[in-house]
């Protein structure tokens, strides 16, 4: 009992700190995106999440950084509100390397916020190639590190980066749900061997039959949380590629996959013989299972994708998944776990009742 009280409670939390947790402040956009090289540029820095105001602009800073030995600070830093400031930055005639233009990262150092990076923020053109020594070295130091329970900001994905306790573990109770219900066949296979089947302990109430119902009930517990994964998949889709469907590698196995189990429930219900159905419905499901790896987490690899984990596409990494998100993503790994046997349970128990009323078992 105590498991379930406890899934309970950790997808509750999951639900008020995913949800309510504010993010980090960052930076959407600046104005303008490119600038000639040997110019000044007057540059407006457009915050999200930010209170600019509270702090004077003398304590605030800003840079255009190419890299960690190369950047140029802002001055004549003005506050115009909460969300945007304005700075002055003496674009150098020479470039930091030998190509016709740049594209700088804007930061900006803020004694409450903290500090904020946009990549690629800025794109600097130049006509001519001379020396590179009016960049400064070093010129990034003595940041505010703020450091709350926040979680943090990424561009494109914004606020949608709430979704990641929800859609990812979804895939973790798949697999879980599915490696139980793979085990459960095969151990139907092995105890329905007449030469093993002595060897099945009954004085714990476990029959032959129940590792096909259990089979069943891990199996259409999983591929519910298979189907909740690919709507909350698709909703994030929608909103940070533009569209819910399209047609992206990882979708398209995911949905094969999901197809794949769908035929285990028809197989099952093909016989009008339950032992023989049971027994091909276990050999199905040991090789759907097979499948399942392959064509969620290898195929999907050697393609280009949209999808995080993909080719050209890296998962999730250490500034991705901060020591903030931890706390609210695997307490929602687990919770959502225990849920999903949970149900899964309930499944089982209720097929039971339903053969033995029946007369089936």
């Amino acid at each position: 009992m105590w498991w379930k009280i406890l899934s309970v409670f950790l997808i509750v939390y999951t639900l008020i700190a995913g949800t309510l947790v504010p993010l980090k402040p960052g930076i959407t956009y600046v104005n303008p995106a490119s600038a000639p090289s040997g110019k000044t540029l007057t540059l407006q820095l457009h915050g999200y999440n930010s209170f600019y105001s509270q702090s004077p602009a003398s304590e605030i800073r800003a840079w255009l950084q190419y890299d960690e030995q190369h950047a140029l600070q802002g001055n004549n830093l003005r506050v115009l509100n909460d969300t945007t400031l304005e700075a002055q930055f003496a674009i150098p005639t020479a470039l930091p390397n030998e190509s016709s233009s740049v594209m700088l990262n804007a930061i900006i150092d803020h004694p409450h916020d903290g500090v904020s990076l946009l990549p690629s923020a800025v794109e600097i053109v130049q006509d001519t190639f001379t020396s590179a020594a009016t960049w400064k070295s070093d010129a990034i130091q003595g940041l505010h590190v703020i450091k709350d329970f926040s979680f943090p900001y990424r561009n494109v994905i914004y606020e949608s980066i709430r979704n990641t306790y929800f859609h990812v573990p979804m895939w973790f109770v798949l697999m879980f749900l599915f490696i139980a219900s793979a085990w459960n066949s095969v151990q139907f296979l092995r105890y329905s061997n007449p030469s093993q089947a002595a060897k099945l302990d009954a004085s714990k109430g476990q029959s032959l039959i129940d590792f096909d119902r259990k089979a069943s009930a891990y199996a259409e517990a999983g591929l519910l949380f298979g189907i909740l994964g690919l709507i909350t998949g698709m909703l994030w889709a929608h909103y940070a590629w533009g569209a819910a469907w399209s047609n992206d590698i990882k979708q398209l196995m995911t949905a094969v996959a999901l197809l794949i189990y769908l035929a285990y429930f028809i197989l099952r219900r093909s016989f009008d013989e339950p032992e023989k159905g049971a027994r091909l419905a276990a050999v199905y499901n040991i090789f759907a299972f097979a499948s399942l790896v392959p064509l969620l987490y290898i195929v999907p690899r050697m393609f280009a994708s949209l999808h995080p984990g993909a080719t050209g596409n890296p998962a999730f990494g250490s500034e991705d998944l901060d020591n903030t998100m931890r706390m609210v993503f695997y307490p929602a790994i687990i919770g959502w776990t225990l849920m999903g046997f949970w149900l899964a349970q309930l499944r089982f128990r209720y097929q039971r009742i339903l053969d033995r009323a029946t007369g089936l078992d």
